[in-house]
């Protein structure tokens, strides 16, 4: 399944590219394939094709012939989203369009220097990306439900295994197991009184009319990707939002009124009712976190490497500490042990304790980079998941250097290899099976081409 999330990664990068390229060409512009009712132009690709050769990215193949399959690949399978009612929420969108505009920033430098680089604004720039990330996601959702649930057996990896030769095996890049326990400093009552006390002034402000509430949120709101959007989630189900915020957020009413104050894992929230639509719910929300004092952090601190200290007097182990110390639920009941899940895109360890270095939060891989393996380090701190500095001591628990895939100790990373290879076949025939019956047309100048599928050049 790792191969659906990189192809829809290429197609976000060509629609990307269209988009931020179309003023800085001069294409006469013609339609050169038409897929169902929609066209694909020669400014489109001829965009897409300049974008990537100044950034450098390789095609394999003749870009002319590959961009516009994969543009054409794409429409066949929002087609497809239609027919079967797919859709993403617009929190879901937003969430991954403000990710793609941190990333532009923090490869360009800032964000004056990006909105100067494309001559557009951060708003414009984002209103731009979000159709394109929200036929990305869609098609995901599609190509995943197409797919289905690919079994595979120890038989089917083994042959997989046993028809590869030896000079073509993969490359295994070196993977980490790590296990941890965190601890959270106390915050003061004090802390949490001036939280609350802002949160309740902002409230006042709204409710007397003094204020929006989403000009409050672009100010103070601390979750960082609904703020730019006056801190809109858009449409949720009670099931996707964490239990005390749907509590809150489904009991409102009326649009002119803020929540009382929330307390989630995150910190404390006011929430105003934009629209209620069936079992869904669209609200803003401003996020304030207390902050633990230098204070707190020190003595917390202390408190873990004392825990640390006692580990190496051998009075318990680390796997005997993590349950009942580790404030970190999702590592606690698994003895401290981490777990790969990388989403975006998933990683072929997710779900499993394999890390590479760069898929560990980088202030732990940091730490992991340098221990040996069953080395605890020192306490350090960290921003957690969910947004709280936490401290930690981390355990190396194992190291396998990089090498070629073998059966014996690479059984999973084959195993999803040959998932890979089994979805892809699935896609595959049903994307030939989808070309037959679709009215597709391909001007003649274009058809000159060695495509991945067969059967876009209709004969008469």
């Amino acid at each position: 399944m790792r191969k659906i999330y990189l192809w829809v990664l290429f197609v976000f990068a060509v629609q990307l590219f269209q988009v931020q390229v179309v003023a800085q060409t001069n294409v006469a512009d013609e339609v050169i394939w038409v897929v169902g009712d929609e066209a694909i132009f020669k400014s489109d690709v001829e965009n897409a094709r300049l974008q990537m050769q100044a950034e450098g990215q390789h095609l394999n193949g003749d870009p002319y012939c590959v961009i516009p399959e994969q543009m054409a690949i794409q429409k066949l399978y929002l087609h497809q989203a239609k027919l079967d009612s797919i859709t993403v929420s617009e929190s879901q969108v937003m969430q991954y369009v403000e990710r793609m505009i941190n990333n532009l920033v923090e490869r360009i430098g800032s964000r004056e220097k990006l909105e100067e680089y494309w001559e557009k604004t951060i708003p414009e720039l984002r209103e731009e990306y979000r159709e394109q990330v929200r036929d990305n996601q869609i098609v995901i959702q599609v190509r995943s439900k197409l797919v289905g649930t690919v079994k595979i057996t120890p038989a089917d990896v083994r042959q997989f295994y046993n028809r590869i030769p030896q000079d073509s095996l993969p490359f295994i890049n070196t993977t980490v197991e790590a296990q941890i326990i965190t601890m959270e400093p106390k915050i003061s009552l004090a802390e949490i009184d001036e939280v609350k006390s802002k949160l309740r002034d902002i409230s006042d402000r709204v409710t007397s009319g003094e204020t929006q509430f989403s000009a409050m949120a672009r100010i103070w709101s601390q979750d960082k990707v609904t703020a730019n959007q006056g801190g809109q989630l858009g449409f949720e189900g009670k099931g996707s939002l964490v239990p005390e915020f749907a509590a809150a957020a489904f009991e409102l009413n009326d649009p002119t009124k803020v929540s009382r104050i929330v307390e989630t894992e995150f910190g404390f929230h006011i929430i105003q009712l934009i629209e209620k639509l069936g079992d869904r719910i669209n609200v803003r929300h401003i996020l304030m976190k207390p902050e633990p004092s230098p204070a707190e952090l020190s003595a917390a601190s202390l408190k873990l490497d004392s825990i640390r200290n006692d580990i190496l007097a051998e009075k318990f182990t680390f796997e005997e500490a993590a349950p009942y110390i580790s404030f970190d639920k999702d590592t606690r009941n698994n003895n401290g042990l981490m777990v790969n899940s990388k989403q975006d895109p998933p990683s072929e360890r997710t779900g499993t304790s394999q890390f590479e270095m760069e898929e560990l939060p980088g202030d732990i891989a940091k730490v992991v980079d340098k221990l040996e393996v069953g080395e605890i380090s020192k306490p350090f701190t960290f921003i957690n998941s969910k947004g709280r500095e936490v401290l930690a001591i981390v355990k190396l628990k194992s190291r396998t250097p990089g090498h070629k895939a073998n059966i014996a100790d690479d059984y999973q990373s084959l195993k999803l290899m040959v998932e890979d290879q089994k979805s892809e076949d699935i896609l595959n025939k049903w994307l030939m099976r989808k070309i037959k019956e679709t009215y597709i047309r391909i001007d003649p100048a274009w058809q000159n081409c060695d495509f991945q599928l067969s059967g876009w050049v209709k004969k008469d």
